[in-house]
């Protein structure tokens, strides 16, 4: 469609004011709420929306929840057509019916002025917990959706302004830590309101009719954008396969994620055909999610930001046949699908990196680890951790890759070591980068870290959402992949034992829980890589002495370097690896490189 011609000035005052509602509310969300889960790993994300439902601007929170906050309201309007009032207030948790996975709870406001609907605030938030047979709501080896926890189809859970007691009333008895949930849902609300507020003194300064003029060239103007930044691209038919250890119940099963990316003028098509059938284990995506995967990994390679809404999705399209993994049907389990979105996202680079080398990363460290530990106080009290672990980057065309630092479908913060001991039973005995793990590359791989975490209390559950322990971190055009994450508990009095990368157990008093992340892959050939850069890296632990000499061919203390040896090792190893070319995409590290 084609908008109104607009002073660009007033056009570009208005479309800051409204991106600036999106991101009061997500400060609203972060001053206001009360799990850590929101307050320090910023799991959450909020939007806003003109009368039609359609998406004008995200808060700045998470690109996991850009494809997935449209269709939850999509849900919303469906089932309350001609049934909206001013004052309602609408939420869904349930995969099936707009939602995502159960924790993810939606909260839409529509907003009146004067009597007509003219748009909608909504939130999404991880709660810390909604039921279901293990403490979190987040288990990786549920094998149905009924394990998981309270499902919620959408429901106005404010009528006209009445709170709808029976709802809350449900949801707060099968939580089991309900004034956490509750303090959450508080702030969601307090968002939405933030929200309906400054958007009504916007109408009253421009007008209504103006403000949906203006509301419909933003989502036009972000189409052209889009569409012109597509163009950037060169056309052509690029895929690209990774995948998932298992689901963590057909252990050592590996689970295949495939993209064909089709660029061809201003559009491209982003299909998931020839990824795995749904499983068992809670790995299974709904459809939004999958969008949101492609969304964030296209975008990342735009050299211009695309404001996120509706009208620059009208360039990309996205398609998943029914029952994969990629686009579930009921009764999946949904609840560890971060895990798949993160993979399916590196798997999404796999693709561009075909297309635009430069521009994409090696592949990270499979997305960040989920571990819930749950239990009661001496006064029979619940508490539940639940924290998001994020680590490292791969290898960039131009740089290392980065260390300590989320990947990018998520922009999430781990908690702090003093935050966790303070509100949990838990003592962190260290929280370390791990050297000589970063995939070794032209530019390495981001470091991986490790976590040491010794319970306090008597007993607990310990549920564990982690990947990348068998099937490495890719490394790009020659760089090598990246070292693979580890659990390992010590129980009290007894010996390091390794635990599965999915796993629920119990915990007691004096175990020790340690966590590694996996790392970086590297990107380019790693004989590319200067000395001095090898050199600096041994001098700060990343890379051993032996490591140096057998991965980059560098013969160095980390102080100073024995070029001549250096020349003629790298010599010898270029002829053993006798590659004619730098592979594309590497998985393991070159047998002769490694011995």
């Amino acid at each position: 469609m084609s908008s109104p011609a607009f002073d660009p000035f007033e056009f570009e005052l208005f479309r800051n004011s409204l991106l600036s509602v999106a991101d009061e509310m997500a400060l609203t969300v972060h001053r206001t709420t009360y799990s850590t889960v929101l307050r320090d790993n910023l799991d959450y994300s909020t939007a806003f929306f003109d009368g039609q439902g359609r998406m004008i601007a995200q808060g700045f929170s998470l690109p996991s929840h850009l494809g997935s906050i449209p269709t939850a309201l999509g849900a919303v309007i469906e089932r309350f057509k001609g049934d909206i009032h001013e004052g309602d207030v609408y939420a869904l948790n349930d995969p099936f019916h707009g939602g995502m996975h159960l924790p993810d709870i939606f909260i839409f406001k529509p907003i009146f002025v004067d009597g007509e609907l003219v748009a909608f605030a909504g939130t999404i938030s991880h709660h810390t917990d909604v039921g279901g047979r293990v403490a979190g709501s987040n288990a990786p080896d549920s094998i149905e959706i009924y394990q998981e926890g309270v499902r919620i189809k959408p429901i106005r859970i404010y009528d006209r302004g009445v709170k709808n007691e029976t709802f809350f009333e449900m949801l707060l008895m099968n939580v089991r830590v309900p004034d956490m949930v509750a303090g959450d849902i508080r702030a969601q609300l307090s968002a939405c309101h933030v929200a309906e507020v400054a958007f009504t003194d916007l109408c009253r300064s421009y007008g209504v009719e103006k403000v949906k003029l203006l509301g419909e060239a933003m989502l036009d103007h972000s189409e052209r954008m889009t569409r012109a930044e597509i163009a950037k691209l060169p056309d052509g038919v690029f895929a690209f396969e990774d995948y998932l250890d298992d689901d963590g119940i057909d252990v050592g099963k590996p689970i295949v994620l495939k993209v064909t990316v089709t660029k061809k003028g201003e559009s491209i098509l982003f299909d998931w055909t020839g990824s795995s059938p749904q499983v068992r284990g809670a790995l299974n995506c709904t459809l939004s999610f999958t969008k949101s995967a492609a969304y964030c990994g296209l975008f990342s390679v735009m050299e211009n930001r695309v404001p996120n809404n509706d009208g620059a999705f009208r360039a990309i399209d996205v398609v998943a046949p029914l029952g994969t993994i990629t686009n579930c049907v009921h009764p999946a389990s949904v609840a560890a699908r971060g895990l798949t979105g993160f993979r399916m996202v590196d798997t999404v680079f796999g693709a561009l990196a075909q297309m635009v080398p430069g521009k994409v990363t090696a592949a990270g460290d499979g997305g960040n680890t989920n571990i819930s530990i749950g239990g009661y106080d001496k006064d029979r009290k619940p508490y539940i951790f639940c924290d998001f672990t994020c680590c490292a980057w791969g290898g960039r065309a131009f740089a290392d890759g980065i260390d300590g630092n989320s990947h990018m479908f998520a922009n999430m913060a781990g908690q702090s070591s003093e935050v966790i001991e303070a509100e949990n039973p838990l003592f962190v005995e260290c929280y370390e980068l791990v050297g000589d793990r970063g995939g070794a590359g032209k530019f390495r791989g981001g470091a991986p870290y490790r976590r040491a975490y010794r319970f306090l209390g008597e007993e607990a559950v310990i549920s564990i959402r982690s990947d990348r322990r068998d099937i490495k971190p890719y490394g790009l055009y020659g760089g090598y992949p990246g070292g693979v994450s580890q659990n390992i508990m010590t129980r009290a009095g007894g010996e390091p034992e390794l635990y599965p990368a999915k796993f629920y157990n119990q915990i007691r008093k004096g175990d020790l829980f340690v966590h590694e992340t996996a790392a970086g892959g590297g990107w380019g050939d790693p004989l590319e890589r200067e000395p001095e850069r090898v050199a600096r890296d041994v001098l700060n632990q990343f890379v051993s002495p032996e490591n140096a000499r057998i991965l980059y061919g560098v013969v160095t203390d980390g102080r100073t370097i024995d070029l001549p040896a250096t020349e003629a090792l790298r010599a010898r190893i270029a002829l053993e690896r006798g590659w004619a070319e730098a592979p594309y995409a590497l998985r393991d590290t070159p047998k002769a490189a490694a011995e």
